[in-house]
């Protein structure tokens, strides 16, 4: 009924219809929901199952246990600053959990889930309706298809926020990441820059005070919380007492297992290595995500952190964070699985993706290290590598032609 429907309307968007120019509208939704009707008639034609929509939900399917546990995080260290005497937070969004009738116990995960949900939707509800509409009105004007790409921005996006980051500064930030990381560009395919990565880069750097410090990370109203409770990610504090993290000293109680399995503040989707590594199974298993480029990353924060390590230093203390820290702290994992590997924004040549790779891994603990006031360095690696990404394969291509024409003896 659904295909005889879509059927029916198609002559009114195509060309010379009444609605010709909202084609891509109808496109999208027809691709979306069906296989496209076009197939390869001549031998001339690469045959291959995998074409975008299958690439981008692969990375969505990827994405899942990252989002599941973003959501049940984020309820969880709501739960445990309420328990130990904070007040929920003013705004609706725990007003309508309390309307619903669940408990503030850190042990009830349904209630943890829920209640993190209440946080998370909005978000990505935002995210989609306002980024999706970029887009829509971009391809309507340029006249070219909307395809799957966003759909992985547009979750992408929300993992990388604060709880309780105000909406209107998703919408702000999303659209900022859309049109300027990829539409004046050209669009999908064409884009320099990851789009998460910038609009998440545009928030950071215009609205420091939602997007970092203490508060932003904890839907609990930590000011009433006792003297010496804090909701500091598991970053900032190593970048104020790196020993107090590693030693689980003071007030600071998680250890290395809880920040491998992700149950510490910070952000939705960032804080679980575990759930980013089996993101990274199904990604490097289906061969949609690059192992090289995840090595890579590996290898320049061991090399890094290692150097650091060696040389010590009385005054910084980050200089002692050994590699398995880094690791499990902030964005790395989620940065290195899902970021470094967007297929646009990175190298494409297979040694190009080790060099590009180690890069981020180098610079993630050279910013972390040597610059302490933006403790979270793998947004900023990410789009560093990102520029450079271009010229490294251009000089692995150009090595590769010589070759071929001495071989030829041309």
């Amino acid at each position: 009924m659904l295909r005889k429907m879509l059927d029916k309307l198609a002559h009114s968007f195509e060309k010379g219809g009444k609605h010709e120019k909202l084609y891509p509208l109808y496109e999208a939704a027809d691709t979306f929901l069906y296989t496209p009707p076009d197939v390869a008639k001549r031998d001339a034609h690469v045959r291959d199952a995998l074409d975008l929509k299958r690439m981008m939900t692969t990375v969505v399917i990827a994405l899942l246990p990252c989002v599941l546990f973003a959501m049940y995080n984020t309820g969880l260290q709501a739960h445990l600053m309420i328990a130990k005497g904070a007040a929920p937070l003013d705004n609706w969004q725990t007003a309508l959990y309390q309307l619903l009738g669940f408990g503030f116990d850190p042990a009830n995960i349904l209630a943890c889930f829920l209640h993190g949900a209440i946080y998370f939707l909005p978000v990505y509800i935002i995210t989609m309706a306002i980024g999706g509409n970029c887009e829509a009105l971009f391809s309507v004007v340029r006249k070219h298809e909307i395809n799957e790409g966003f759909l992985v921005t547009g979750l992408l996006f929300p993992l990388t926020l604060p709880p309780t980051i105000p909406l209107w500064q998703v919408a702000l930030g999303i659209a900022f990441g859309v049109v300027i990381g990829k539409e004046v560009f050209g669009g999908t395919g064409m884009n320099v820059l990851n789009p998460a990565l910038t609009a998440r880069a545009f928030l950071f750097f215009a609205y420091p005070a939602q997007i970092s410090g203490d508060q932003p990370w904890v839907a609990a109203n930590l000011a009433t919380l006792p003297q010496g409770v804090s909701g500091a990610t598991a970053l900032g504090r190593a970048a104020a007492d790196p020993m107090q993290v590693i030693n689980h000293t003071g007030d600071w109680t998680a250890t290395w297992w809880d920040c491998f399995i992700g149950t510490i503040p910070g952000s939705m989707g960032e804080t679980s290595t575990l759930c980013c590594l089996i993101g990274a199974a199904v990604l490097i298993l289906t061969k949609v995500g690059s192992w090289r480029t995840m090595l890579g990353v590996v290898l320049g924060t061991l090399a890094l952190s290692s150097m650091f390590n060696a040389i010590g230093s009385q005054t910084n203390q980050l200089f002692n964070l050994p590699f398995e820290w880094h690791i499990v702290l902030g964005g790395w994992a989620f940065g290195t699985v899902f970021m470094a590997t967007d297929p646009v924004s990175s190298a494409f040549t297979d040694t190009g993706k080790l060099i590009y790779g180690f890069g981020i891994g180098a610079l993630v603990v050279l910013v972390r290290v040597v610059n302490p006031a933006y403790p979270e360095g793998m947004m900023l690696a990410i789009l560093f590598m990102n520029m450079f990404a271009p010229l490294i394969d251009h000089f692995f291509v150009q090595a590769n032609i010589k070759r071929r024409l001495a071989r030829h003896g041309a």
